[in-house]
């Protein structure tokens, strides 16, 4: 059978404007490129499919989000702003959370393309695993073949528009800043070493401490969330500045630095990395890199909204905050 794959080969176009052309998309596309279109459907036989005709027009007012973690302030301020988004723009929102679970990312794409929503939005780091990345990608080809729209926030993998942190630089902006207060001896709370963000970010500070001749920072790996960071602060030795790689991770950390007696900032300092909401209760106020989380969410669905023919990748730079949790050491 004839695929529009097939036709958008043939046609020497992508796959978004092949589907535009022959599935009844509202979007405009240029003369040349229609006329190239319709022209390989026609030398292939190919048929266009009715569903993806109704999903090209917009006649669905849906869009879904899948999230990792509903429950981690930085996943729901992402889709706060994608929410926004949408309701600005008079389309309903599914929420879908995967507990970090690849298999159920996949499932969550396969489902919401069957129920022919407009626009899917994945929040959320890739692991390193290729073979799962690459069964993403082609279920997400599926849809977007059937007029359906993509973004994502996260590393730029899928062949999708995305909205990528600069969580190496940032963390590297933040190392520099530290060592400037004159900390020389560092521990980072790494996270999992297959999950992009948290390794891009481990890597960008530990490279920067390299780079300023310091002593190697002391890498702990565990989970990506608080009690990963609650478990870590055993195994930092010496360190007199921690780093979490994320701030749910860093207020374990706080956490378990306060039940051992260990008094944050004047023994040990503890920086984290998004600037999440809630830490504007937390005592001491916990030294960050701010990411515009809400105008994140934001951003990307307006990308998948969009109209687009190839995909964009837009790079977001973190802000280094130094608050109470940091110590000048000079």
């Amino acid at each position: 059978m004839v695929t529009l794959e097939d036709v958008a080969k043939q046609a020497g176009v992508s796959l978004a404007t092949a589907s535009r052309v022959l599935n009844g998309s509202t979007r405009q596309v240029g003369a040349d490129l229609r006329a190239r279109v319709e022209r390989a459907a026609g030398e292939l036989g190919y048929r266009a499919n009715l569903a993806a005709q109704t999903l090209a027009r917009g006649a669905s007012n849906v869009i879904g989000i899948v999230v990792h973690d509903l429950t981690d302030p930085y996943f729901a301020a992402l889709a706060d702003g994608a929410m926004r988004t949408a309701a600005g723009e008079g389309l309903l929102v599914m929420v879908g959370t995967t507990h970090r679970d690849p298999e159920q990312e996949i499932a969550y794409v396969a489902t919401l393309a069957a129920q022919r929503v407009r626009a899917v939005l994945l929040a959320g780091s890739r692991v390193d695993d290729p073979e799962v990345t690459g069964r993403l990608r082609g279920e997400l080809r599926r849809y977007l073949a059937g007029g359906g729209r993509v973004a994502c926030v996260g590393q730029p993998l899928l062949g999708v528009d995305t909205v990528a942190p600069a969580n190496r630089e940032g963390a590297a902006a933040l190392a520099r800043a530290l060592a400037g207060l004159g900390h020389t001896r560092f521990a980072v709370l790494a996270g999992p070493p297959q999950l992009m963000t948290a390794r891009d970010r481990c890597a960008g500070f530990v490279t920067a401490i390299r780079e300023l001749g310091l002593p190697e920072p002391r890498v702990v790996h565990g989970a990506f969330d608080r009690d990963g960071g609650h478990a870590a602060v055993a195994e930092t030795g010496e360190a007199t500045c921690v780093f979490a790689v994320n701030d749910v991770m860093a207020v374990g950390a706080l956490a378990a630095y306060r039940e051992r007696g260990v008094r944050v900032p004047e023994d040990v300092s503890v920086a984290g990395f998004d600037d999440i909401a809630t830490l504007r209760d937390q005592v001491p106020a916990l030294t960050t890199v701010r990411l515009p989380l809400t105008d994140l969410g934001a951003r990307a669905l307006e990308l998948a909204l969009g109209a687009g023919e190839t995909p964009v990748v837009e790079h977001v730079a973190g802000e280094v905050v130094l608050r109470e949790s940091v110590r000048d050491i000079r």
